[in-house]
């Protein structure tokens, strides 16, 4: 697993767009590392013989290493078959097929949009996901410290230590499809304000050319004039109710910056969601909370609550980006799926 390179004490502190990356959920392109306190997984070292992977080759910027991928499967001697997507919803698809088929394991290569929909496929089996981070972000294979580097994470099959964990997914309402169906399973984190207005701004093109940046120029186009909302909540039915530039509905700690979590109560295998109220914000009060997160790894909030179901509607109605997915709803109803998917992830290092 590659690591990021010791900076001296004497280079210069971060910037601030780096501090400004950690704030609005921008990691780099560091290799991730573990979260420092994750849940003991479900399963120990664990090796898979046949296997289906499914890839998106509309992911990231440098595409699948196949060379690399066979070498570890041949030496791994896995038995394997691949199913590359041509549309969105075909990854959902190929992994319910996956389930029928009775495979060891599914892998994955894509994004966390194309993480999630093989997850969605497999959720409520035994079959466990081996993930290849290939997207822009990959917030999820932060949350779970899975390398970023390829071959390492396909050694994840049985070439190096693992372990399978169990995780929870968010069961949603209130998004109606083209089909006319509603309802989805995802990881989950939802948004509502700055940052659905900060996925708006994020140029398409310029985030194929050009990553994570796309997002920080979109963040301060956002951020010069933040638009405040009153949120009524429905939290395991008690009302709540709060003013706020965002409300976030999340699953998982992760902003896209190892060593870095929204707040170090949220755990994808408690059977809890987890919402957080961002009341006011502007450029000096980002870069002082990122500055002060460098000390306690969080960037918790004043207002957080914990809920097994929670509907969020919002007054005037705000953007609203899930799972990455920019969706135009007035109200909308989580509810949390407990421990209905199993990733392989890196062995914890402690005993």
């Amino acid at each position: 697993m590659t690591t990021s390179e010791q900076i001296p004490n004497s280079e210069p502190q971060p910037s601030v767009i780096d501090k400004m990356k950690q704030m609005v959920g921008l990691g780099t392109n560091e290799a991730p590392a573990a979260p420092a306190e994750t849940p003991a997984p479900a399963l120990s070292q664990h090796k898979f013989k046949r296997v289906h992977i499914i890839v998106n080759p509309a992911s990231g910027q440098e595409g699948l290493k196949l060379p690399t991928l066979n070498k570890v499967l041949k030496d791994l001697d896995i038995e394997w078959e691949m199913f590359v997507t041509r549309k969105g919803g075909e990854a959902g698809e190929r992994a319910k097929q996956a389930v029928d088929a009775k495979v060891d394991a599914v892998v994955v290569y894509g994004g966390d949009g194309t993480v999630l929909e093989v997850a969605s496929g497999l959720s409520g089996s035994n079959i466990p996901l081996v993930i290849l981070p290939g997207g822009t972000a990959n917030v999820l294979s932060v949350e779970l410290g899975i390398p970023r580097d390829q071959t390492q994470a396909a050694l994840l099959l049985g070439g190096t230590p693992n372990a399978v964990r169990a995780l929870d997914m968010g069961d949603l309402s209130g998004v109606k499809h083209d089909d006319g169906s509603s309802g989805d399973l995802l990881f989950f984190h939802l948004g509502v304000g700055l940052e659905g207005e900060m996925h708006e701004n994020a140029d398409r093109d310029a985030k194929d050319q050009s990553g994570m940046f796309a997002y920080i120029v979109g963040a301060l186009r956002t951020m010069s004039n933040p638009t405040s909302a009153h949120y009524h909540m429905t939290l395991d039915g008690q009302s709540v109710e709060a003013e706020g530039v965002n409300c976030m509905v999340t699953n998982f700690g992760s902003v896209g910056v190892p060593g870095l979590t929204l707040s170090h109560a949220i755990d994808m295998s408690d059977g809890l969601l987890d919402i957080i109220v961002i009341q006011d914000t502007n450029v000096s009060t980002l870069l002082a909370a990122a500055a002060n997160a460098v000390a306690s790894g969080e960037l918790a909030q004043p207002l957080q609550w914990q809920a097994k179901e929670v509907t969020i509607v919002a007054d005037p109605p705000q953007p609203m980006v899930v799972d990455g997915e920019l969706v135009k709803v007035d109200k909308i109803t989580v509810r949390i799926v407990p421990q209905t998917i199993h990733v392989v992830v890196p062995a914890p290092t402690n005993p």
